[in-house]
């Protein structure tokens, strides 16, 4: 499975922030908002990433990430020269794509939870259809709703419905077979010229091969699009770390926990960034 991340957004909703650095590369407390949809595909068990970037800001993200080795990934990079919505992702992913299987994650989605890594391997494992999840919220009008039956299997999408059929929204985070490049391919431009990535999930819909997982209470997710949800990201982020003792978002952790690094690799950078606290975590792992 290949996995994409769409970072390719001005920011304009975070300017002036936005102005002199492009919103993925904001900090949301002590690592780059960048790392976080990352850190999501290497919990799937996903090391072949494709990043979606602004124009003319691959050097800045790749100055960053670089290849990906120090990780254990294979990162490549992409521009989306016009914004053209989310299922314009898959578009420009095709090539990379191929004939495997995908996910992908916005760029400004963050998650957690203590069983977060075994929700998507098995998500991962789904050779047929797609999958995407549901989250609770009191207030879904704002939201792409999904309504689904004790199976998980959808039975409805609506975006932004007067009158929700249920409180579960869905999140930037899609399963897909490959079938979405087909299906991508034929998607007409919406009302405000972009290719809706509901209309992806509505045709998977309309092909009986939805499924939705239901976050369960103990699951995290954040929106960092707004600056007071960018600061609620930062501020939840380090109340996560201070209770459990682990970094949420450690790339090198979760290469390593994943087998695709090895300690002294860890530990290395650790020590290249000793004067940090980010840097005395690796050296503890």
């Amino acid at each position: 499975m290949k996995g994409i991340v769409l970072a390719a957004g001005k920011g304009t909703r975070l300017y002036p922030m936005t102005k002199p650095v492009c919103k993925p590369l904001l900090p949301v407390y002590d690592k780059p908002l960048i790392y976080y949809p990352i850190a999501i595909l290497m919990q799937a068990g996903i090391s072949d990433i494709m990043v979606i970037v602004p124009p003319g800001e691959t050097d800045t993200f790749q100055a960053l990430l670089g290849d990906g080795s120090q990780y254990g990934l294979k990162i490549t990079f992409a521009e989306q020269p016009v914004a053209r919505g989310i299922a314009d992702a898959l578009l420009i992913g095709r090539e990379f794509v191929g004939s495997d299987r995908v996910c992908l994650v916005l760029g400004d989605n963050i998650f957690y939870a203590p069983s977060l890594g075994d929700t998507l391997k098995k998500a991962a494992a789904n050779e047929t259809g797609a999958t995407v999840f549901g989250y609770w919220v009191e207030d879904p009008h704002p939201f792409g709703v999904v309504e689904f039956d004790e199976n998980g299997k959808a039975i409805s999408i609506e975006e932004k419905p007067r009158h929700p059929k249920s409180n579960y929204i869905i999140p930037g985070l899609y399963f897909y077979d490959n079938q979405v490049m087909e299906i991508a391919g034929n998607l007409k431009p919406s009302a405000r010229g972009e290719l809706e990535i509901t209309d992806v999930n509505l045709e998977y819909l309309h092909r009986e091969q939805l499924q939705v997982v239901a976050l369960e209470k103990d699951f995290t997710w954040l929106d960092a699009g707004t600056a007071d949800s960018l600061l609620e990201a930062g501020q939840t982020i380090k109340e996560i770390q201070d209770e459990t003792g682990r970094y949420v978002g450690c790339l090198e952790e979760l290469g390593l926990r994943e087998g695709w690094i090895t300690p002294d690799q860890v530990h290395a950078i650790g020590d290249e960034l000793s004067m940090t606290l980010y840097g005395k975590y690796l050296q503890c792992l």
